[in-house]
């Protein structure tokens, strides 16, 4: 329970200085942009390198697939409950694509990563990786595609398409090639200098930090006045961290996948939703101020959610 109470407390803690320098006026409007793409682009990336050629070999890689599966079951199912949803409470039309991404996917990285590492060590990183990699493809095809055929709807313009080419590139994101470069490398029995895996180490430590500094300038930029306790917007926050989650622990108690799998697929599960989710809906033509609110609400609310199931975990699965 101490180690909990640490976990949670680091957490808050770094979130909570991005917070006080944002709320300060520390930090320019491209600051959240700038660090966001830092992360992506070249944190990330290089712990991902160093961690997987600096510990693994062909057997630890082959031995993380069966785990790939239920991720997305449980994505899907999220998903489809989501428009189920939509339909049943009459979610407006130019809507319902939104709300269906942001109640089945998660902030797979610049919130669960850090709080996997913090709460579990470095090796919950490749359990993140599967959850990150079924997350992004699921977001870049089916997300998109919802959201984008919101923008349709609300602009009167054609109809998109699930899978398209500029789908597939963002799915191919810098950290999910460095992930799978990666794993070419170890199967391939292949190494990298010393060197270099110290390198990228040092410049991976930067990703925990940065990504709560992050969360803590989201936050402070939050208009509570735009808050209204609507029932889309009350069952967005009710999937992202309850159905999404029981139905990952209703699947993983199903099978014989490794503890820490199970437990991480489940940090990763109950995360706010997707930050990428706004700038899209704005990007088609759908409703971008929507899913600003909810990505916004849905972060503030994880600072209560986070503590919660990082204390529960062990109780759950």
């Amino acid at each position: 329970m101490l180690k909990v109470f640490e976990s949670v407390l680091s957490v808050l803690l770094m979130i909570g200085l991005g917070f006080l320098l944002a709320k300060r006026g520390r930090f320019g409007s491209e600051a959240a942009s700038i660090i966001s793409r830092l992360v992506v682009l070249v944190g990330l990336p290089a712990y991902m390198v160093s961690n997987l050629m600096g510990g693994y070999d062909r057997a630890k890689i082959l031995a993380m697939l069966p785990g790939l599966p239920i991720p997305l079951a449980v994505m899907a199912a999220s998903y489809a409950l989501a428009r189920f949803a939509a339909r049943a409470i009459r979610v407006v039309e130019g809507r319902r694509g939104t709300f269906a991404s942001m109640f089945a996917l998660s902030n797979t990285i610049f919130i669960g990563l850090p709080v996997n590492l913090i709460l579990f060590g470095e090796k919950s990183l490749p359990y993140v990786l599967l959850y990150y990699v079924v997350n992004t493809s699921f977001f870049w095809t089916v997300g998109v595609y919802g959201i984008a055929r919101d923008g349709a709807l609300r602009t009167g313009g054609p109809a998109p398409k699930i899978v398209s080419l500029d789908s597939l590139r963002r799915v191919f994101s810098p950290p999910l090639i460095a992930f799978l470069a990666s794993a070419a490398l170890i199967m391939a029995g292949l190494r990298l200098p010393v060197f270099f895996l110290d390198l990228a180490r040092s410049v991976g430590n930067m990703t925990t930090p940065l990504s709560m500094i992050f969360i803590g300038i989201t936050i402070a930029a939050v208009d509570w006045k735009l808050v209204r306790p609507h029932l889309d917007v009350v069952l967005v926050v009710l999937g992202r961290f309850v159905a999404t989650p029981l139905l990952l622990a209703f699947a993983v108690h199903w099978t014989e996948l490794p503890l820490l799998m199970k437990r991480v697929f489940l940090i990763e599960a109950s995360m706010p939703s997707m930050t990428q989710a706004p700038i899209l809906a704005k990007a088609y033509g759908a409703d971008a101020e929507y899913a600003g609110l909810i990505t916004s609400l849905t972060t503030v609310a994880s600072m209560a959610t986070i503590p919660l199931y990082m204390a529960l975990i062990g109780r759950i699965v």
